[in-house]
């Protein structure tokens, strides 16, 4: 027997109490995202040992800056702001 079940895209939003949506949140996501890629463990290798960060992450992290400042702009900042819709996708490691 085959047992589907209902997924709830993005309406299950823990910790949100209401659909008011504000800039700290979006940057919020925006760190969230950068910190998956290890942006900053990129950074600290720079400047630790001199090696640049490589070009696909830079990339990335301009993008995600990007997608911030775009979805702030937007009014009302959609609800589901957090989707990866709005998003850039990192193909690296």
């Amino acid at each position: 027997m085959v047992r589907l079940a209902v997924i709830d895209g993005g309406q299950g939003r823990a910790g949100r109490a209401s659909d008011h949506v504000r800039i700290e949140d979006v940057e919020a996501e925006a760190q969230r995202r950068l910190r998956i890629c290890r942006v900053q463990e990129w950074r600290a290798r720079e400047f630790i040992t001199g090696i640049a960060v490589p070009a696909d992450i830079k990339h990335f992290e301009l993008q995600v800056n990007f997608a911030a400042q775009a979805i702030c702009c937007l009014s009302p900042i959609p609800a589901d702001f957090d989707d990866d819709l709005y998003w850039p996708t990192y193909w690296g490691e």
